[in-house]
Formats: structure tokens, sequence, C-alpha cells
């Protein structure tokens, strides 16, 4: 996105110890209607790219643009909720971590209504110098009500693997980079693909982040399952309280999958 969504959007409360980030944001009162049109515009690029949607309304009309749009997207509230918790999870570590999570995996399903195999989102790109690869594995939970067994099943995600990101899931990543026509995606799709064969990165340029957005706030198990985490890497711990959590995810996806007519 060109312009900043959450600076614009929430309150962020951070706290940092040692290699630890906790993170809470909440709406500012007027905030969402600020960034409503953004939000909606980048709901749309995770399904599909603008330009290919801008060219099916100049060939076929807004309406049946809009048909094709929707046959992309997910219609079961549950398939909503944890797409959209993906997609406020990617806009996050771009925004605020500077890493790229450089594919768009929603693009890709096999079934607008079913969720991804691997993992939930990558960041990814090189250390200050330039020169040596980074990587940020990460798990977007999204829920009406959150509470500790959530936390939990998400926390034992980022740590399988030895907390690598999985293979499958970075392959897939690697793969579509060496199919872009930018060199700088082939770069970082080969240095990815790499990765996949040597397992060379260590443990400390490898970050984690457990994503939450919720109707109830921060639970007390995600301060709690940031403390027990080791200090060998980055851990972010995010929560994002959208106190309006069902109807909101409705709203942001009808107005989505509406094209309008202007």
């Amino acid at each position: 996105m060109d312009q900043m969504l959450y600076k614009r959007w929430c309150t962020s409360s951070k706290l940092k110890e040692d290699r630890k980030h906790y993170w809470v944001y909440i709406e500012n009162e007027g905030g969402r209607n600020e960034i409503r049109k953004d939000l909606v515009k980048t709901i749309r690029t995770h399904y599909d790219r603008l330009e290919r949607i801008a060219d099916d309304v100049e060939r076929l009309g807004y309406k049946t643009a809009a048909k094709i749009l929707s046959e992309q997207m997910p219609q079961t509230p549950k398939s909503r909720s944890g797409d959209l918790g993906e997609i406020l999870a990617t806009e996050l570590v771009e925004e605020e971590i500077g890493l790229r999570v450089p594919v768009r995996r929603l693009r890709y399903k096999d079934g607008r209504n079913m969720a991804m195999r691997g993992d939930d989102f990558i960041g990814a790109g090189y250390d200050e110098a330039g020169e040596k690869l980074w990587l940020l594995k990460g798990e977007a939970k999204s829920n009406k009500v959150l509470g500790k067994a959530t936390v939990t099943s998400a926390r034992k995600v980022l740590n399988r693997d030895s907390g690598r990101c999985t293979p499958d899931s970075l392959l897939f990543v690697a793969n579509r980079l060496l199919e872009s026509n930018d060199q700088d995606d082939n770069a970082l799709g080969r240095s990815l693909r790499d990765e996949v064969g040597l397992k060379s990165l260590r443990a400390d340029r490898i970050d984690h982040m457990l994503f939450t957005v919720s109707g109830n706030g921060p639970h007390a198990s995600l301060k709690e399952d940031l403390d027990a985490t080791g200090t060998n890497r980055d851990h972010y711990v995010v929560n994002l309280h959208i106190e309006d959590h069902q109807d909101f995810i409705a709203a942001m996806y009808q107005e989505a999958e509406d094209l309008g007519d202007d």
C-alpha cells in the first residue's frame, strides 16, 4: 500500500524486552473510516491484481467484473475471518518491520472457502548490509473471542520444523518469485530456493510473529506465551482489537466485492 494503514487507523502500544516485542493495536475514533477505502482495495489485491480487475471492468462492465472477483473471495464467515487475519498480518509486517511478504498467497487458493496449508505468511528480505537473507515465519489467528487454546496451537505451529519456515511454504514463495519478470524478485526467489536445500540460516535470522485479531482484545495468554519464548530470535506477538469483529469482517468483504460503477 502507498499509504500507511496502521498508523492512520490505530493507536499502538509496544513493549520490547531483549528480542521480544509485544504490540497491541486499538482503533482510533474515526480511524476505520479514514482507512476504509484503502483497506477495501488492499483486500482485493490479496485475491487478484488491481490491473486485472480493471481490465475485467473495461471489457465486461462493473457488474460482471464484480462477479469474477467474488468467485475468488471466501463466502463463509470462518474463511473470511481466517483470510482477513492473514491480510492484516501481511500489511503489518510490510509497514512495521520492513520485510516484504513477497507473494500474496490467497491468489493461489485451490478453493475459495478452504484454508491453505503451510505457513500463514512469510516475510523475506536481507540484513542491513543487504547481503544475508532474513526471514520471518508467521501465524495469523482471527477470533471473535481469543483464548489460550488458540495461542498455544499457533505457537506449536511456529515451533514446528525447528522454528524454520516449512520447506513447502518456502518453495511455494521461491517459485512464484522465480516466475516474475522482476530481477530483484528472481534474486530473492533464488535465495529462498537455496535455503530450502542448504538450511543454512541460523535461528537468529528467522524471526517469528504470532498475529491475532480479536473482538476481546489481548488475552492474558498472549503475554504469557511471549514471556515463555527463547531469546535466540526476534519474537513478535501482536493483537489488533476490533470490538465488532464479525460485523467488521462481513462489512469489509461486502465492500470489497462491490466494485460499484465509478
